[in-house]
């Protein structure tokens, strides 16, 4: 089992919901998280992405002379940026960091933030040019010469030059809840993710998953994103998490629950769904908090 830590490239704070005791972002910060995963053995660590985070690849970048073995998982957003640019900047940034470069796909799930990145496109029309996205990407870190005109997209004599370390291509992780998301996973990537769901949802989704890849003549591997609050007793990881709320107000949650209620994300629905806006944390299992 990898078990992956996260930069919060977005700031980070004690509480949610709440600027109170809230740390920037910047460099130093940034450094010693990644130093504190590298030394304490962690796989890898996520770099999110969205208009509310520094850039990831510029991150990860500066996160390369500082650690030694740390993998870092990078958010790569189809359709704001083409598939042979996409394709140059993974194989260079696997080469300079020893091969310690992940791929994490997100097709986006906010129709606003993808507008403002010129992306007008429908929930699964997203995953259709992903799908025409992956399949030049791969070829190209593959080596190989590729013509493709599809609906989405087109590129004619596309070439990589200098391939990446790892082969034929780093690892590709993906999460989606949706059919067009298992069907893209099924397709394409090494690794599906999904959220922190009750278990029989979250069995439901790895078995669809795994079924589609079969049949694709493929294998994928799968991995969870959890919260994880560790204490001495449940009591005390109880009232760790119910002081994470502390100064999320009612008004608060509403304008949440609004924003997400525009989104497409059917991962997002089903988070909603299964808090449904109350103040207090969900509990989908007796040690699980949504």
């Amino acid at each position: 089992m990898d078990i992956f830590w996260f930069l919060p490239t977005h700031g980070d704070g004690r509480y949610l919901g709440t600027s109170r005791g809230a740390r920037a972002v910047d460099l130093e910060y940034l450094t010693q998280i990644a130093q504190a995963a590298d030394t304490l053995g962690y796989g890898g660590v996520l770099l999110p992405t969205g208009r509310s985070c520094e850039d990831a690849w510029t991150v990860a970048a500066a996160m390369i002379p500082v650690t030694r073995r740390l993998r870092f998982l990078v958010a790569l957003r189809p359709g704001i940026v083409s598939p042979t640019a996409a394709a140059r900047m993974t194989a260079t940034l696997d080469r300079l960091s020893g091969g310690r470069v992940l791929i994490n796909v997100v097709t986006g799930g906010d129709p606003a933030e993808a507008e403002g990145d010129g992306v007008f496109l429908a929930h699964d029309q997203r995953y259709a040019a992903t799908d025409e996205f992956l399949t030049i990407w791969r070829r190209l870190l593959a080596g190989e010469t590729v013509d493709h005109r599809g609906d989405h997209l087109r590129v004619r004599g596309a070439r990589v030059f200098y391939p990446p370390i790892q082969a034929p291509h780093p690892p590709l992780f993906l999460g989606g809840s949706s059919e067009a998301a298992h069907e893209l996973a099924a397709r394409h990537v090494d690794v599906y993710l999904t959220w922190g769901e009750p278990p029989a949802a979250v069995a439901a989704k790895i078995a669809d998953v795994r079924r589609r890849a079969a049949a694709a003549g493929r294998a994928v591997r799968f991995g969870i994103r959890l919260h994880v609050i560790v204490r001495e007793t449940a009591a005390a990881a109880w009232a760790a998490a119910d002081e994470l709320i502390s100064h999320l107000d009612d008004r608060a949650i509403a304008a949440a629950q609004q924003t997400f209620a525009s989104f497409d994300s059917e991962g997002q629905r089903r988070m909603s769904a299964l808090h449904g806006g109350r103040r207090g944390p969900a509990r989908p299992r007796p040690t699980g908090w949504g």
